[in-house]
């Protein structure tokens, strides 16, 4: 079986050691010395000063929602994990969906001034399986109307545009760092905001509203992490420079034996860099996806339609309707092929020729 995902595991006598130093101290959550050291490493490498971490991506969705959106109607993606609607239903907000580039899977900044309303308190925007939005269009149009943005960066740990971290965009930018990221704590999720203010609010909420040990500062929840996640992550930190090369050769080797297979890529921002995260492929209408999908579930290979179906018509809890064509059609021809540090690059053959075969079959 070759799997979708396989998380990357670093030696197990080094996360042995952090461990050890936890029993010692015995100290397992509630900003333990790991965490603390982990966020310190992170604001380090993000170049992020106002960096929080938090218990999931979805937790930090949330705190972001909840410090900027208030209530009303937050612009967002069709095309992306469903976490990302569901937190802004979640915090009484509404999501009005904007269609997406078809080239670029993104959010179509072009569709997003048609949809502001005296209704819209913010903008969620989706960097596509770590491909950077339209993040100057976008932050014009925020600018103009005087709109919060929030970028869901969960994919783009390690990505930077213009010569800067993909954190740096936004009131906020949130990450994932669950088990199936590029990088990951196991579960985890980073919260960095652009004003010390909000990171303030953020740091407080993430731990129940406490101003400190005996005051509350406002409404909280418990979004903390604990040492054993904190133990993950810095365990893989410095491992990050040998993860991102694999994937990359990985995803050459695809490029070099797909590259005359009746397929194409989402088209990547020209002045980011790559983080390797996924390998998506578009086929041309979803009857050949499928086709190719059971092929490579006969030969034991998982694929996942990621992100399908399109969330603009998906979720029961969400009544309104939205036109969202381009989203609707490639959430129906969309497929991630296996990509993760231990496959072999026979392995990646495996795929290619499993695919190579399906399309030949039905084109003749």
């Amino acid at each position: 079986m070759i799997p979708l995902n396989r998380p990357f595991l670093p030696p197990k006598k080094e996360f042995q050691l952090y461990i050890d130093d936890i029993w010692n101290r015995n100290w397992l959550t509630n900003n333990g010395p790991l965490l603390q050291e982990l966020e310190q490493k992170l604001k380090h490498r993000l170049d992020a000063n106002n960096l929080v971490v938090v218990s999931n991506g979805t937790i930090a969705l949330q705190l972001a929602i909840k410090s900027l959106a208030g209530e009303g109607e937050i612009i967002t993606t069709p095309f992306s994990f469903v976490a990302t609607s569901s937190s802004i239903v979640w915090e009484g907000c509404a999501p009005v969906y904007c269609d997406i580039d078809p080239s670029t899977l993104n959010i179509d900044a072009s569709k997003i001034e048609d949809l502001i309303t005296e209704r819209t308190t913010c903008i969620l925007a989706t960097h596509v399986y770590g491909n950077p939005c339209d993040i100057e269009a976008i932050e014009d149009i925020a600018e103009k109307y005087g709109l919060p943005v929030i970028y869901d960066a969960a994919h783009a740990f390690d990505v930077s545009i213009f010569g800067k971290s993909i954190f740096s965009y936004g009131d906020i930018a949130t990450c994932s760092l669950h088990a199936t990221k590029y990088y990951h704590s196991v579960e985890g999720g980073l919260v960095i905001s652009k004003s010390e203010k909000t990171h303030q609010h953020i740091a407080s909420m993430r731990s129940f509203g406490f101003k400190n040990n005996y005051e509350f500062a406002g409404l909280g929840i418990n979004g903390k992490n604990s040492e054993f996640h904190a133990a993950m992550g810095l365990a893989n930190l410095k491992y990050l420079s040998e993860i991102k090369a694999k994937r990359q050769k990985l995803s050459s080797y695809y490029d070099d034996l797909i590259k005359d297979l009746p397929v194409s890529k989402p088209l990547w921002h020209k002045y980011a860099s790559k983080n390797y995260a996924y390998y998506p492929i578009i086929f041309e209408d979803e009857k050949t996806l499928l086709r190719v999908m059971t092929t490579l579930s006969d030969s034991q290979i998982q694929s996942r339609r990621y992100f399908y179906p399109s969330l603009s018509s998906a979720l029961p809890y969400i009544d309104t309707p939205h036109e969202t064509p381009v989203s609707e059609s490639i959430s129906k021809r969309v497929l991630c092929l296996p990509l993760y540090f231990d496959l072999t690059f026979e392995e990646v053959a495996r795929v290619a020729a499993c695919m190579e075969k399906s399309l030949s079959a039905y084109y003749v």
